[in-house]
């Protein structure tokens, strides 16, 4: 099972495991199958490998059949930009957006420049992490593993964003984001007192990802006085670093009569 399921052209619909832990869909799988389209036209378009997306969640998106469209802000010569934006297939308010960065990649030689050699990492050899959502039905951490040890979050990818032979292979930066959108909840500084939601997400790749398990080495920032933090991390792959993740977080207390069990730890209450 994919996480949505295409019902034609730009038309999509969110199976189970694009849910959130609470209500509606998951901001990390919104933003995966933006950018997956995006990916997925790259090659025919002639517009590159995608090297970073930034996300904006403009409301929570619904458990419902979602139109998309994309708009070319520029593309040919090294660099293209591409938007993607997501609709309920009825309403006309959005409920997402991304902007995609794509480059053609050349050799540059550079004199004296040796990149660092990466040790190798196992994610096999931590413990398998489990989170079950507020909701108790399945969502979207159903999707992937995710194990946790020396100070990184591991995760892989068992189900593809959208269908496609090799779609978690060929469309690397896509089936990567839902990991890097639990950062702020990996290095959440306090549990049990507030939701943490994050409005936008950034990932930054330098390198393409070799393999299907993505680690984030995380931080968290919050300013309860004001209702706000920032989350942000390394992203590497089993063979080193390979790019950077941050988002903004905005502090929602929870109901005084209902503190429900959050995703936390790895998970987090996200959109």
């Amino acid at each position: 099972m994919a996480v949505f399921e295409p019902l034609k052209p730009n038309r999509w619909q969110p199976t189970p495991l694009a849910a959130g832990p609470f209500a509606g869909l998951q901001g990390g799988a919104v933003a995966s199958l933006l950018t997956a389209e995006v990916e997925a036209l790259a090659e025919k378009r002639k517009w590159g490998t995608a090297i970073a997306s930034s996300a904006w969640f403009l409301r929570p998106t619904p458990m419902t059949e979602l139109r998309t469209k994309l708009s070319v802000l520029t593309e040919g010569g090294r660099v293209s930009v591409i938007d993607n934006t997501l609709w309920p297939a009825n309403e006309d308010q959005p409920c997402a957006t991304v902007r995609v960065t794509l480059s053609r990649e050349r050799a540059v030689e550079i004199s004296g420049f040796t990149e660092p050699a990466g040790e190798a990492a196992d994610p096999t050899r931590f413990p398998v992490r489990t989170r079950r959502a507020a909701h108790g039905r399945p969502w979207f951490m159903d999707a992937m593993e995710a194990r946790e040890g020396d100070g990184v979050a591991w995760f892989r990818m068992n189900h593809a964003i959208i269908d496609g032979e090799g779609s978690l292979s060929k469309l690397p930066l896509s089936s990567l984001l839902g990991s890097a959108d639990w950062t702020h909840g990996i290095a959440r500084p306090l549990q049990d007192v507030v939701a943490d939601p994050n409005p936008n997400l950034t990932v930054q790749l330098f390198r393409q990802p070799e393999g299907r398990w993505v680690g984030i080495r995380a931080e968290a920032r919050w300013r309860p006085a004001g209702g706000l933090g920032v989350g942000s991390g390394i992203v590497c792959d089993t063979h080193g670093e390979i790019g950077r993740v941050s988002m903004s977080v905005i502090l929602v207390p929870f109901p005084r009569q209902t503190k429900p069990q959050p995703a936390a730890g790895l998970a987090s209450a996200s959109n």
